[in-house]
């Protein structure tokens, strides 16, 4: 056994430190972004956002209404192979261009893949292979055994929340590692294991790791607000994935229940009770489950929302003097703080 000590950081834990700019208004900044892939070779031109795979957020219907701000959708992995077919096929490019196919590590998955992209050709760009704990020689194999077969597709692998492996997934075949385990909002992997990493310190770690072999990194979890989004691109990563921040729109999928004359949809991790219940039948005997499932008020349409994540992400912008999002990690100097904002008045919505 052995304690690090040295201290690491969760977006709670810092502020952007302003600095003077030349921006003279927020419209100015650019928030695309074009990236060259280390192993597909493939470019893409895009906001570099992307609505997590969960049921209740990577939707076809999500895919379409951030399709139109150059934003990217992973889909979840429980559509059918025609459904997967239709939407990759559709003649509307800015549906399916930056959505990312997601699917797990056996043998069926990668079959289901293969029927997909039979009916597809080369229609998918992106695929994002995703594991609850990427630190297994087996995941690691995996990525390797995709890279084999598929040389130009851009592979997002994860998750994981340390250099090494970071570097590992890369040199496996991945473009873009997923980091974050345990700070998603219906997450309790760090509840029922102890197991975690503070997100803005993962993020910071892995992304230098990745940068110094071509790769990038995408932050998953952990993003309440438009300022952690900030923070995440601020500490050097190249993507920021969102779940619950994108939860509960009409685009989102999940249940709608009405209770006490409001309306709610459900939202749960695809870990929990509920989504190991819908999927596989229940909870294997020899695991337990690391998600949970709540009731967010309905939220109309994600348009709103979409405003908010990239207004606030220009703002920043313009506070540390970054003209591009590109720019944003070059600019950043950040500020240890005790508290984030003033809640005399209760809880910041």
């Amino acid at each position: 056994m052995r304690i690090e000590e040295e201290l690491k950081l969760d977006f709670k834990d810092v502020l952007f430190r302003p600095k003077r700019s030349t921006l003279g208004s927020r419209a100015k900044v650019d928030l695309v972004r074009e990236y060259t892939y280390r192993h597909s070779h493939a470019t893409s031109k895009s906001i570099p956002i992307i609505a997590a795979n969960m049921d209740t957020v990577g939707t076809f219907e999500m895919a379409s209404a951030l399709g139109k701000h150059g934003m990217h959708v992973a889909l979840h992995k429980h559509y059918g192979v025609d459904d997967y077919a239709k939407f990759f096929n559709a003649s509307n490019a800015t549906t399916h261009a930056h959505a990312f196919y997601s699917l797990g590590i056996l043998d069926h998955d990668l079959e289901k893949f293969k029927q997909v992209r039979n009916h597809t050709g080369d229609e998918i760009k992106f695929v994002c292979i995703d594991v609850a704990n990427g630190y297994t020689e087996t995941f690691i194999d995996f990525v390797k055994k995709f890279r084999d077969l598929f040389p130009t597709i851009t592979i997002m692998a994860g998750n994981v929340v340390t250099a090494d492996i970071t570097e590992a997934l890369i040199l496996a075949g991945a473009d873009i590692v997923k980091v974050g385990i345990g700070p998603g909002s219906v997450c309790t992997t760090r509840k029922m294991t102890g197991v975690g990493y503070p997100q803005l310190s993962a993020i910071i770690e892995c992304a230098d790791a990745a940068h110094g072999l071509g790769g990038h990194i995408c932050g998953d979890g952990g993003c309440t607000v438009p300022g952690d989004v900030a923070k995440a691109f601020g500490g050097g990563a190249d993507f920021v994935m969102l779940g619950g921040m994108l939860a509960a729109h009409d685009e989102s999928g999940g249940e709608i229940v009405q209770k006490d004359g409001k309306t709610y949809r459900k939202f749960y991790g695809m870990s929990s009770d509920v989504a190991m219940e819908k999927y596989a039948g229940g909870v294997a005997k020899y695991r337990a489950s690391e998600g949970k499932e709540v009731l967010l008020p309905a939220r109309g349409p994600i348009e709103n929302t979409v405003q908010e994540v990239l207004g606030g992400l220009r703002s920043t912008c313009t506070y540390v003097g970054a003209r591009k999002l590109k720019d944003l990690s070059k600019c950043t100097t950040f500020v240890r703080v005790s508290q984030q904002i003033n809640e005399v008045y209760g809880r910041a919505q």
